[in-house]
């Protein structure tokens, strides 16, 4: 809820060796540069809803956030 938009969010980067191992087993060249990411940002224009634990937010989406996380915030209370 900090950020100004999805640009900002840091990818995790997760291990090389999910791609490039089978267990053991080696599966590219010794050297191998790869990329894993964990996820990646789907731009907003492609997302009509966004369910959560705590329910579905849909456009537009920075008020029916908010909205769900000060709910979540005062049901804990």
């Amino acid at each position: 809820m900090t950020l100004a938009s999805g640009e900002q969010i840091p990818i995790e980067e997760r291990d090389p060796t999910e791609i490039t191992h089978i267990r053991e087993h080696q599966l590219g060249p010794e050297g191998l540069v790869v990329q894993n990411p964990a996820f990646d940002v789907t731009p907003n224009e492609f997302i009509t809803a966004i369910i959560t634990d705590k329910g579905v937010a849909e456009a537009p989406f920075e008020a029916s956030l908010k909205k769900l996380v000060e709910s979540a915030k005062s049901a804990a209370s």
